[in-house]
């Protein structure tokens, strides 16, 4: 069995961000955190992903006063020898978070049924290798522009940009090599509010894809005793720049892999959503969801109505605004065989609803092959192709601002 290193949550503080970098050692954190690291076995870059295989060293914990961990392993290495490093985030309840440096990508997230039977509820793919061969976005952060830009251009302050093209004749989740194909920094942190976190780090070059300006990029994933899953991005630049990012999770949560998704009931809190063309790119409208396939505002299945949506869902939703203080409720889904439900909150004005529809079996994960309808993503963001709307809220972020989103993922049971 390999070796991990083991950051036990007992006796340290406030994790702190520094100048958009990550540190992992709280104040007077030092001995806590170096009794707990022990040596690293490198691994190959074929390796198994032992996080959904269960043949990891267990994450138990230390001492009774101490479950919640953090847990380091090696993932593999990329083509050019880069090491890829993999996190366990472990609360009191026994849920986990696997999430790797290779596109700051979620592998697992480990929830119980209403049995107190634990299923991770995230598509994945068996090891690094597979990740880098073929993976559509499976858990990773989109970006520098999740979603689409049309024909791979925009302008900004009166200049015209060229992106990668990557999507027919449009731009998508930040091009060729987008933010899911690098290799991120990360540390692990502990929150004063008692939450385990991982806080990655990723400078973008000037030019990048296209986009102008060097952007520095965090991405903070924790997790607490009450269940949720936090996802905090931040981000600055040294030029005028458009971003938007999300996390882009494959959500199953009969388990990955158990079958379509098209019995979950879903809930979405939006009156609203951005019609396409053919190329998925937002026509400019913002059409009402009342009396049409799209209306999610009452539970429903995700199969209901699908036929009627050509192509299935893959549809960005306009989060109706809320009078309450904090991150605002967009979206709740519960599987009614297992019981398990997601309910996510976020600070970002649209959701993008997708049920998985390129999925085709050519890509498998645990010994399935992912079926088409295997999965649904709801990727809380800023509208697609933004930077050409006008109309739209504006996606630029420019010298001296801050970017700063938040997404929280909420795990509950559902009784009967």
């Amino acid at each position: 069995m390999r070796s991990v290193t083991r950051f036990s949550a007992v006796l340290l503080g406030l994790a702190t961000l520094v100048a958009m970098g990550c540190t992992s050692k709280p104040p007077d954190s030092t001995d806590a955190v170096g009794d707990a690291e022990t040596n690293e076995t490198e691994t190959n870059e074929g390796e198994t992903n032992d996080a959904k295989t269960g043949e990891a060293e267990t994450n138990e914990a230390e001492t009774n006063e101490a479950k919640m961990i953090v847990e380091k392993k090696s993932f593999g290495k990329t083509e050019d020898g880069t090491e890829v490093d993999h996190y366990t985030l472990t609360n009191d309840n026994g849920l986990k978070v696997g999430i790797m440096t290779y596109g700051a990508t979620i592998t697992s997230v480990d929830v119980p049924d209403r049995d107190g039977k634990f299923a991770n509820v995230t598509l994945f793919r068996d090891s690094l290798a597979k990740y880098i061969e073929d993976s559509p976005y499976f858990g990773c952060v989109a970006g520098r522009y999740a979603n689409r830009i049309a024909k791979g251009k925009f302008t900004l302050d009166d200049k015209e940009y060229s992106l990668t093209i990557n999507n027919g004749e449009n731009h998508l989740h930040g091009g060729t090599v987008g933010f899911d194909k690098l290799v991120w920094k990360a540390e692990p942190n502990f929150e004063a509010d008692g939450s385990v976190s991982v806080c990655f780090s990723l400078t973008s070059p000037d030019g990048d894809q296209g986009y102008p300006g060097t952007l520095t990029s965090t991405v903070t994933y924790s997790l607490n005793n009450d269940n949720e899953l936090k996802m905090e991005y931040t981000a600055t630049t040294d030029k005028p720049t458009v971003l938007n990012l999300t996390n882009h999770a494959y959500w199953n949560l009969a388990g990955a892999g158990s079958g379509d998704i098209l019995g979950h009931e879903l809930t979405i809190v939006a009156d609203r959503f951005l019609p396409v063309d053919a190329g998925l790119i937002p026509t400019g409208k913002l059409d009402p969801v009342a009396d049409s396939p799209m209306d999610f505002t009452k539970p429903e299945k995700i199969g209901a109505r699908i036929d009627q949506v050509e192509g299935g869902y893959d549809h960005c939703y306009v989060i109706n605004e809320s009078d309450d203080e904090g991150l605002t409720l967009c979206a709740r889904v519960v599987e009614p065989t297992s019981g398990r439900a997601m309910e996510s909150r976020t600070s970002q004005p649209a959701i993008q609803l997708y049920t998985g529809n390129f999925l085709d079996g050519k890509i498998s994960g645990g010994g399935v092959d992912y079926q088409k309808h295997f999965a649904f993503c709801l990727e809380t963001q800023h509208y697609p192709d933004a930077p050409n709307q006008p109309d739209f809220p504006s996606t630029v972020l420019r010298p001296g601002e801050k970017y700063s989103e938040v997404t929280v993922h909420k795990f509950t049971v559902q009784e009967k």
